[in-house]
């Protein structure tokens, strides 16, 4: 079996401790982290060891981004996208001895306004969204594995009112028809709806605004693992952890995994 995460953690030195109660809670194989907010001169490399996790993959900047991947299983060959070429760490994929391939995301949450022309964070999210589909058009992969925060929740019910989100940012139909461009692009299998029917509500982020967000529920599905086909059979489970949320010093986003059988 081989368990691998996501979760948004939002400063990977402020929650160090969480992300140890997690590893060890869930018994992760592999995990992926966007925001980690920290250069890589201070990322907690020998702490992340010292809980069993030798092999680390990570890309940093002072404040924001920031992906890294966390891994029990020896990585064999590590690599980074230079997205739209800004520099910004928002991608870091690495391969594993195991024969999988993981490329982790932090796609741009796209400020505000969902409009190209008067918000250039906006236009920035749909050009890194075409970006991935280009590049996961040239080659055909096998194996492979993306997850990440992808800030998009595409479908009527991974969001809390599909009515009143229309026009904000993260449900509008340009993102969800540019996401459903990539997922398209390489039949990529959507793991938790594998599971969850797209009749029922699915949510991994609840926002910070709300004073008792397990009351309100206004929840988002942001967070994201893909596969592509030929390890659809291996797909044993997906879920959320939703319990992640209420944590001492939460992140917003809640921590998800996958189950393979390899």
């Amino acid at each position: 079996m081989l368990k691998i995460a996501s979760w948004n953690i939002n400063s990977v030195r402020l929650r160090l401790p969480s992300l140890k109660k997690i590893l060890e809670q869930y018994n992760l194989d592999v995990i992926c982290l966007q925001e980690t907010k920290t250069p890589d001169e201070f990322f907690p490399e020998q702490d992340i060891k010292s809980y069993g996790y030798e092999h680390i993959a990570f890309r940093g900047e002072k404040s924001y981004n920031g992906v890294t991947i966390i891994s029990r299983i020896p990585i064999v060959n590590s690599f980074h996208w230079d997205m739209c070429a800004k520099g910004d760490k928002r991608h870091i994929a690495v391969e594993l001895d195991n024969g999988i391939t993981i490329h982790n995301f932090y796609i741009p949450a796209g400020g505000d306004i969902a409009d190209i022309k008067e918000n250039p964070k906006f236009a920035h999210k749909l050009d890194f969204v075409d970006e991935m589909t280009s590049r996961f058009e040239e080659s055909i992969p096998k194996k492979t594995v993306i997850v990440g925060d992808f800030n998009i929740a595409p479908f009527e019910h991974d969001v809390w009112s599909h009515k009143q989100l229309l026009k904000v940012v993260s449900h509008t139909p340009i993102e969800v028809e540019k996401l459903t461009k990539l997922s398209e692009s390489q039949s990529w299998i959507d793991s938790h709806r594998e599971f969850t029917p797209l009749d029922q509500k699915l949510y991994s982020w609840w926002s910070y605004r709300s004073p008792d967000w397990q009351k309100s529920n206004r929840g988002r599905r942001l967070d994201h693992i893909w596969l592509t086909p030929d390890l659809k059979q291996e797909l044993k489970s997906a879920d959320i952890y939703s319990e992640t949320r209420s944590i001492e010093k939460p992140s917003d986003h809640a921590t998800i995994s996958i189950t393979l059988n390899l």
